[in-house]
């Protein structure tokens, strides 16, 4: 049968029954098809442009999903872009308004007085549900897509991606504590993490922020100050010559030994702290991510709180000099909000700094695990205003593809956690930094796993 004498484009208007079976054929062509129920029934050129857009749609849909399928980097690659959801979120807002000029034609094409009176309500919500579904979901993706460009672009550096060193992405983490009583930030929790670039095995070296001594490689600009180490042979320009000083005597004492952390994304303090770090490793460390830790509660109350389990009793203190307990966090599985994960973090009383720095990697991991593609999307907006706040980093945009397929590689695998205390024959007071090298190297390239060459 032709077109020209379909009933759906040329029904017959005295028939109740024949009208409204051709109503529910519209409303669910408009669902399944936008744009076919003008190219059957109504205006040609609205239909045809409307099923253009369609198909373009399915066919975008169909490269995504054979993206994410085969080559998923470089999906995450081009969704990791600001520029790119700018025009996601335009395309979204584009089809949000299609489809409720679409779904408002179906509906005077459906001509629904000359439907059956009991169907006619069931006509009219349906429809309407069709609208909210298409074009709210459109809506909601264009603004999901606008606040992660946001996000990243307030958070990540424009930058393209780089090649691994050894085969390792190494990453300096800092966990900033800026109390009152205090000078500036010091870094409070610093770690090292080493990521295969194939693997995705992860191996952290919690550095004790107590560590003294600390050497720098020939190329930093503090090795020319402290030939020895840090404040090794005249002290230092703060009052205590420890590895979290260096951030604030640079900071704040010699910013211009980094003239240029600024314009590249960072901080001088910062820099400084990733020399010292490569010099107690003998890693090259290529980023860094710095977190805010009272921001951090802000992160963790976004997430939901977070699940750990509490081996003993930790305490809440009363004011900043850590002595009075106000509470305590009681040992067993615990699910905190970020207030009490941050004090479970930073507690003092009555423990040690490797007691501290234990707790606060395992703050860390809980956190890690716990961020998953449904938690951050039902929270996403929580999650972005508060990483905004509490995230300073120079990884670059370019890289957020590959290291979130990364990510998700490390998240199946145990982490290597190499820890320079006492225990392991670490003393930070007067530490071996050869031999604290070889633990790192050993843990980093295992027997079974020998380095690659530089790429």
């Amino acid at each position: 049968m032709s077109i020209a004498a379909s009933p759906i484009r040329y029904p017959d208007a005295s028939s109740r029954q024949v009208m409204t079976r051709r109503a529910w054929w519209l409303v669910a062509l408009n669902f399944l098809i936008p744009g076919s129920p003008q190219v059957l029934a109504g205006n040609r050129r609205l239909g045809r442009f409307g099923l253009g857009a369609t198909l373009v749609l399915w066919a975008l849909a169909l490269v995504a999903i054979a993206l994410f399928l085969f080559w998923r980097t470089a999906l995450l690659t081009v969704l990791s872009q600001g520029w790119t959801l700018w025009i996601i979120a335009a395309g979204l807002v584009f089809y949000a308004v299609l489809w409720v000029v679409l779904t408002f034609d179906t509906l005077r094409l459906v001509r629904i007085v000359k439907t059956a009176p009991s169907a006619r309500g069931w006509i009219a919500g349906l429809t309407t549900l069709v609208m909210v579904f298409l074009s709210g979901g459109a809506a909601y993706g264009a603004y999901f897509a606008f606040t992660t460009s946001g996000f990243l672009n307030s958070v990540f550096v424009a930058g393209p991606s780089e090649p691994p060193i050894d085969g390792k992405y190494n990453f300096l983490l800092l966990g900033g504590d800026a109390g009152p009583d205090r000078d500036g930030l010091r870094p409070d929790s610093i770690t090292v993490v080493s990521v295969d670039a194939e693997t995705g095995q992860a191996v952290t070296i919690g550095l004790p922020r107590n560590m003294v001594d600390v050497p720098f490689n020939e190329d930093s600009p503090l090795a020319a100050v402290y030939p020895e180490g840090y404040g090794a042979i005249d002290g230092c320009e703060v009052d205590v010559c420890m590895l979290n000083s260096i951030y604030t005597e640079v900071e704040l004492k010699s910013p211009d030994m980094y003239p240029d952390a600024v314009s590249q994304g960072s901080e001088p303090g910062i820099e400084a702290m990733r020399d010292a770090a490569e010099g107690i490793t003998g890693l090259t460390i290529q980023y860094y991510v710095l977190i805010d830790m009272q921001g951090f509660l802000e992160l963790i109350d976004a997430l939901g709180g977070v699940t750990i389990n509490v081996p003993e009793d930790v305490p809440i203190h009363a004011d900043e000099t850590f002595t009075t307990v106000a509470e305590w966090i009681p040992a067993g599985e615990q699910h905190l909000d970020g207030y009490h994960a941050l004090w479970y973090a930073r507690s003092r009383h009555g423990t040690s700094d490797y007691d501290r720095m234990a707790r606060q990697r395992q703050i860390q991991e809980a956190v890690l695990a716990q961020f998953n593609p449904a938690n951050v999307l039902s929270k996403f907006q929580g999650i972005a205003a508060a990483g905004s706040q509490v995230v300073k980093t120079d990884v670059p945009q370019g890289m957020l593809g590959y290291l979130v397929d990364l990510a998700g590689k490390t998240k199946e695998l145990p982490i290597v956690d190499v820890e320079l205390v006492p225990e392991n024959d670490v003393d930070p007071e007067d530490p071996d930094y050869e031999y604290i090298r070889q633990l790192v190297q050993q843990a980093v390239y295992p027997p079974t796993a020998e380095p690659t060459e530089g790429e």
